[in-house]
């Protein structure tokens, strides 16, 4: 919006020239996203817990996670509410792939929304119920690549990182392929949101490599001598995403361990969704799944836990997701959180090496 209505300034000012930079645009982005939700949360805590919004708790979960309960949720709608904003002021309108990603970030952040509501009305932690939780979720994914598909955006193809342009083209299958990026993504952030600050930094390190990658995808010079495939406009997916890094900032300062609150369904839904529409929209697909493995290790704890104990009655881990499983293992919540974040920084360091080994 803001560059629209500059480009009649721009040979008139060096500064304001400066809009025409995704770079430029992009450190704006994720400044002004971090002071929206810094500025912003307060106000929203004390409007939650006016209203009595806090956090249920389960009772088979790690006992010291009890003195959580009552804390102010869903945060995520502050977010959510930054990154879009901010999109609406830097990005350029006109452009496909960020409308996609808007739309995908607020339409799974009202699923997550009302998941959160039922779960606060019944007073319990069981909200949208897992059938119909997927099934909207699906269809907002399927949308999204439908669409992404019929403007020509993107191409029904698997691109292996690490390898010059080798890909593979699934056709029709590209649509259950894009389910389980998408939907596993949103669900994988979910389940990893769990402890205080676990899940929003890992977003952070995920989509500071999509932001990357996007830039380098979208530029003719570094997408040619770095081998990624020239995508023209894939640079604005770098200021949702840094807008997406700004904003999970301004969360973690009150996020960080003591929570005084928590993003909800509503923030992980979303940003999860985001990061893996975003990540099919620049076709790196198995990047993310090597930047966001911590995500990949919580999601695949659970499928692992449940289905053990499903054919044997007896569990691997003492309690998944994997992060509460150490909990009980006798780690302190601070020394899990700190540790899970180190992984997670270190998985988006060998994402981005795919920069480069190629």
């Amino acid at each position: 919006m803001i560059l629209n209505f500059l480009q009649i300034f721009f040979e008139d000012s060096l500064i304001l020239n400066l809009f025409r930079y995704i770079t430029f645009r992009a450190l704006l982005a994720a400044v002004l996203s971090f002071l929206m939700v810094l500025l912003f949360m307060p106000k929203l805590m004390r409007w939650l817990q006016n209203l009595r919004v806090g956090q249920v708790v389960r009772d088979d979960g790690p006992q010291t996670h009890l003195k959580k309960k009552g804390t102010p949720t869903m945060g995520g709608v502050l977010i959510v509410g930054a990154i879009f904003v901010v999109c609406l002021l830097f990005n350029r309108l006109d452009n496909l792939l960020v409308w996609i990603v808007l739309g995908v970030l607020i339409l799974s952040g009202f699923v997550g929304f009302l998941d959160d509501f039922l779960k606060l009305r019944k007073k319990n932690s069981k909200g949208v119920s897992f059938r119909l939780k997927m099934l909207s979720l699906s269809a907002i994914a399927l949308g999204a690549v439908w669409l992404g598909l019929e403007w020509g955006l993107i191409e029904s193809r698997i691109h292996f990182p690490f390898f010059k342009e080798a890909y593979l083209d699934v056709g029709f299958l590209y649509y259950l392929w894009s389910l389980a990026v998408i939907v596993g993504s949103s669900n994988a952030v979910n389940l990893t949101d769990g402890l205080d600050g676990l899940a929003i930094v890992p977003v952070m390190t995920t989509a500071l490599v999509l932001a990357v990658i996007a830039y380098v995808s979208g530029h003719a010079l570094f997408s040619n001598y770095l081998q990624f495939q020239f995508m023209p406009g894939a640079g604005e997916l770098s200021i949702v995403m840094t807008a997406m890094i700004g904003a999970g900032l301004g969360f973690l300062w009150y996020n960080a361990h003591p929570a005084q609150v928590f993003m909800g369904d509503v923030g992980s839904l979303s940003l999860g969704a985001a990061l893996g529409v975003s990540a099919l929209l620049i076709h790196q697909e198995l990047v993310l799944f090597i930047a966001g493995f911590l995500f990949v290790m919580e999601a695949v704890s659970v499928m692992i836990q449940v289905g053990w104990y499903k054919s044997s009655k007896k569990r691997i881990f003492r309690m998944a997701p994997l992060h509460h499983h150490f909990e009980l293992s006798g780690w302190p919540e601070s020394k899990v959180i700190v540790r899970f974040w180190i992984l997670s920084i270190l998985f988006a360091v060998i994402a981005l090496t795919t920069l480069k080994l190629r």
